[in-house]
């Protein structure tokens, strides 16, 4: 397959700039294949409507960084850290790997002065990627953990499709209600939506959760440069799905229930721990911690997942080709067709789709 076929139209005020209030009043599009694929409408907070007794939502609980940094160079020159996560190859500096603006400048023992009395120092630049190493520390030297310091310095990395600046709210609104495990720079933005008044909901309809944890990197937003889909380059996250999790899943296929990713994080983690001991229609996972780079598409679609709750996404993203792994391109980019002609909203702080197999 070809990048350009998921290519297609989307006005740029679709894509949402501000979440709505409540929560779970953002929009629902539903599509369920025992419905005959048939859209349907409602809120998120319908969701519980859609869901049978006995299945299974998988959320994903890391916890979005502060990990934009703003400094200033002793020449008066400002400077723009995106901290991505902690670097092996200095963990003895504490060095986390960053991408940093203007990246060429600067130099190795440069130190950037930041706010709360906060310096950045630069360790090394890769020449792979133009990343460098750096680590903060207190002004004569202090020591702490790198997610005490952004907490000091740090603001929230929104999306660069969000065409304004990080604002105080967004601490609170753009971390879902569950975030447990630091180490994202972005949010799990299909759980966004959920708020203490759905789960309740949820269980009271006799739908379980489970969590895994997936520290989503700067790579989401990284284009699909090559032409063909299988020349594509997909990036490496931090990935963690507990025996409680494994056990979660097994319970619910064993009841005959479904399993559904909330987010294509979920859904990445699910299928990289898939076991390979069940029938492809029905597989069970098994715990487990690492990396993954699993790239999910038409032509490698889900083993574990029975359907995805998610955010609409990007023309030619490796997001919406994860969605149409589910129920095909065609398919895919007529849901998307309609949810565009329907006003939704687009992206981190936009509406969410419902795809059931």
């Amino acid at each position: 397959m070809r990048t350009t076929d998921f290519d297609f139209e989307l006005p740029v005020e679709r894509i949402a700039q501000e979440p709505v209030e409540p929560r779970d009043a953002a929009r629902l599009l539903v599509r369920d294949a025992a419905d005959g694929g048939v859209l349907r409408h409602g809120q998120v907070r319908d969701l519980p409507d859609f869901l049978r007794a006995g299945d299974l939502l998988v959320v994903n609980d890391t916890r979005v960084l502060p990990a934009r940094v703003m400094g200033r160079r002793a020449t008066g020159g400002q400077v723009e850290l995106l901290f991505l996560e902690p670097d092996a190859a200095f963990a003895h500096e504490r060095g986390w790997r960053a991408m940093v603006r203007p990246a060429k400048k600067l130099k190795p023992g440069e130190r950037v002065a930041c706010k709360a009395g906060v310096i950045a120092r630069m360790l090394e630049r890769s020449s792979e990627d133009g990343t460098w190493a750096v680590t903060l520390e207190g002004a004569d030297g202090e020591v702490r953990p790198m997610e005490e310091w952004l907490a000091c310095c740090g603001v929230m990395p929104l999306p660069p499709y969000i065409q304004r600046p990080a604002r105080a709210e967004d601490e609170e609104r753009y971390q879902t209600v569950y975030a447990a495990e630091p180490g994202a720079v972005a949010a799990p933005t299909a759980g966004l939506h959920f708020t203490d008044r759905l789960f309740e909901g949820l269980a009271e309809r006799g739908v379980g959760v489970a969590r895994v944890t997936l520290h989503v990197g700067a790579g989401t937003f990284l284009p699909v440069t090559a032409d063909r889909l299988q020349d594509h380059a997909m990036h490496a996250e931090r990935y963690e799905l507990s025996e409680e999790c494994e056990q979660a899943v097994r319970r619910t296929r064993e009841a005959g229930g479904r399993v559904i990713a909330v987010g294509t994080t979920s859904a990445r983690v699910l299928e990289s721990c898939r076991a390979d001991d069940g029938e492809a229609s029905a597989a069970g996972v098994r715990a487990g911690r690492g990396e993954t780079r699993i790239f999910l598409h038409p032509g490698r679609g889900p083993a574990v997942c029975d359907g995805i709750f998610t955010n609409f996404h990007l023309p030619k993203s490796t997001l919406v080709m994860l969605v149409a792994s589910f129920i095909g391109t065609a398919e895919t980019l007529a849901m998307y067709r309609a949810a565009i002609e329907a006003d939704y909203r687009f992206y981190s702080y936009g509406d969410a789709t419902l795809v059931l197999r």
